[in-house]
């Protein structure tokens, strides 16, 4: 399977362009986060290395590790998506002529959904913890990177939603009641706080003008 992370910009988007079902949105979704990620580190390294800054340094030290380690984490969940949606393609396509056939096709295919949907799951959740230090990014931070904080903002809440998306679909294909709500009740809670984060972020960001 393709590490994204180690293509050149243009072959990926060439590859997200391309008929193939992978990569796709969940894979687009992690790539979001991370760049979001990075432009968190950004913005930290803005701050830490102006003296004038001082006194943040120690709350802003800790903002651009979570950010790096999200960044390390959602390359990564890129690359997981794809494998993931992966299994669900390959698993439609086994032969359902015999009652034995089928049974072992539904059987492959829930667990394939399953994981499918736990993959963009962890996506929208590592993007909802790091957006969640943005406001504190934001007050503390090098002022001069306030726009540069709040397109990080815009592009971690595009991950959770986008990611969510994912996991919406996915759960279509599960006979687990109890996974299936439970996932549903994640969704919502990470889309009001993701939106919220966002909007408190940007009003923040504006402030700075």
């Amino acid at each position: 399977m393709t590490d994204f992370s180690k293509l050149p910009l243009a072959d990926f988007l060439r590859a997200l362009a391309s008929e193939a079902p992978t990569p796709g949105g969940g894979t687009a979704a992690a790539v979001a986060g991370a760049m979001g990620a990075a432009l968190v580190e950004m913005v930290a390294a803005l701050t830490l290395s102006k003296e004038k800054y001082a006194s943040a340094h120690g709350a802003v030290r800790v903002i651009a590790e979570a950010a790096s380690a999200a960044r390390e984490s959602l390359c990564g969940l890129a690359r997981e998506d794809s494998e993931a949606y992966d299994r669900v393609v390959e698993a439609r396509r086994l032969p359902k002529e015999s009652p034995e056939q089928k049974e072992e096709r539904n059987r492959l295919l829930s667990v394939a959904n399953r994981l499918a949907t736990e993959v963009p799951m962890r996506t929208a959740r590592a993007a909802v913890r790091l957006l969640a230090a943005l406001p504190e990014l934001v007050e503390k931070g090098n002022p001069n990177a306030a726009s540069d904080a709040g397109s990080a903002a815009l592009l971690l809440e595009a991950a959770t939603e986008s990611a969510l998306l994912n996991v919406g679909i996915n759960l279509a294909g599960i006979s687990d009641a109890d996974f299936v709500g439970q996932m549903q009740r994640e969704t919502a809670d990470l889309q009001t706080e993701a939106q919220r984060l966002r909007d408190q972020v940007l009003a923040a960001v504006r402030r700075r003008f």
